[in-house]
């Protein structure tokens, strides 16, 4: 693809964000909102319909016999669903659990057709999901793997991350290969084939559901009443002041249940490829330069500022933009015209700068975690609330589908 064509693609997909988001108050804009919004009907239809069918177990979906735990949002981006991820995941491996991360992989890239068609030749079953992390080792880097898989499983020895469209298939691969007993749904909610235990759903609360509008012209992936799915609900990225309206709004949806409100909070600043770390106080009255291709870059440019840095130039790309080495001349070109002490981009970033680029002006990505504010102690109890109650203990056996159709037990 020339790069003519691949400008014009990206800034066609930055015109509909835009108006997804209402930051286009033009003419044209306002005509395409009413196209997407006819869109956005058809789009609902679909949803409900889908939603229908497996709630009539007209289609089904499939228990795999261990705990899964499925963590996702009603939203498309920028709920802070990886931190959540990654620390539910930690908290379950040090109680003992052989965790199993399963996600899709968003804009990964696809084996080349050649192999696929390989495999097809000189094999009677279906390509293994790809194997981010065994446990022990990161094998593939994040443009195979995608970004959020690759930064979990390098942040997460001990525990498997598994990349295929198909979860249910990975589910039973982890099981089968890994002897894991429990299984995270990373970006789940919308996925109905694999039966989930407990449903863990994220409300961004600086913004809930966008314009309340579905997909394309809202941010909306199913209607807000699909709450009433949740086991849980977190409110990510909270100030700490209780709202009582969304409370009540996701109570009317799904009486009585819990909500835990948590915060993103910056940790330290580290240096992409050298590990090495800065304390969070060597921003403060420093001329910073920032780039970001994420959904919400806004939340990131606060944090930044809130720790005392001056924003000297922000550069945004398209959420999960794969950057070129020409993008990175601009930024260091700028950098210097500015003379900005650092550039500090995110962690999900961080991992798609290429290797082995020479930087004239010290890059660091702002490492955050989640903090509870209200409705748990800490997530280590939050964590032992959800997944260990009494009646399900830690250690228990997974049940394994078995080519008969019957089950097999794996003691863990």
């Amino acid at each position: 693809m020339s790069s003519l064509i691949k400008r014009k693609l990206n800034e066609l997909e930055q015109f509909t964000i835009d108006v997804i988001y209402d930051r286009r108050q033009s003419v044209g804009a306002t005509i395409f909102a009413v196209f997407l919004h006819s869109l956005s009907w058809l789009f609902s239809g679909v949803v409900q319909a889908r939603t229908w069918l497996y709630r009539t177990r007209i289609l089904h979906d499939q228990p795999l016999g261990c705990l899964v735990v499925v963590v996702g949002n009603l939203t498309v981006g920028g709920t802070g669903k990886t931190p959540v991820v990654e620390m539910f995941a930690r908290a379950l491996r040090d109680r003992g659990r052989k965790v199993a991360i399963l996600s899709r992989g968003y804009r990964s890239k696809a084996p080349p057709l050649w192999k696929k068609a390989w495999f097809w030749l000189t094999h009677t079953s279906e390509p293994p999901p790809r194997i981010v992390s065994d446990g022990e080792r990161v094998l593939l880097d994040s443009e195979r793997a995608g970004d959020e898989p690759y930064m979990l499983a390098r942040n997460l020895p001990g525990v498997v991350v598994l990349v295929d469209k198909d979860r249910v298939k990975a589910g039973v691969f982890a099981i089968k290969r890994f002897r894991c007993d429990t299984l995270i749904l990373d970006d789940g909610f919308q996925y109905l084939p694999l039966k989930g235990r407990l449903n863990l759903l994220l409300v961004d609360k600086t913004n809930p559901f966008g314009n309340g509008q579905l997909l394309p012209r809202g941010v909306l992936r199913e209607p807000i009443k699909h709450l009433k799915r949740a086991s849980y609900v977190f409110l990510t990225k909270s100030d700490g002041q209780r709202d009582a309206e969304l409370e009540e709004l996701i109570h009317q949806h799904n009486p009585g249940v819990d909500i835990i409100e948590c915060a993103h909070r910056p940790q330290y600043l580290q240096a992409p490829g050298t590990g090495e770390r800065r304390p969070l106080t060597d921003l403060v009255g420093r001329n910073v330069g920032a780039f970001s291709g994420i959904a919400v870059p806004e939340s990131f440019e606060a944090f930044v500022r809130d720790l005392g840095g001056h924003i000297a130039f922000a550069r945004r790309f398209l959420d999960h933009y794969r950057f070129t080495y020409e993008d990175f001349v601009e930024i260091f070109s700028e950098a210097l015209e500015r003379k900005v002490d650092y550039i500090v981009t995110t962690e999900k970033d961080a991992v798609r700068i290429p290797e082995g680029m020479p930087c004239p002006v010290p890059i660091y990505y702002l490492r955050l975690e989640i903090d509870i504010l209200h409705g748990a102690a800490n997530f280590d109890e939050a964590v032992g609330r959800i997944c260990f109650p009494p009646s399900f203990p830690a250690g228990v056996g997974a049940v394994l589908p078995s080519a008969s159709g019957g089950s097999t037990l794996a003691v863990s």
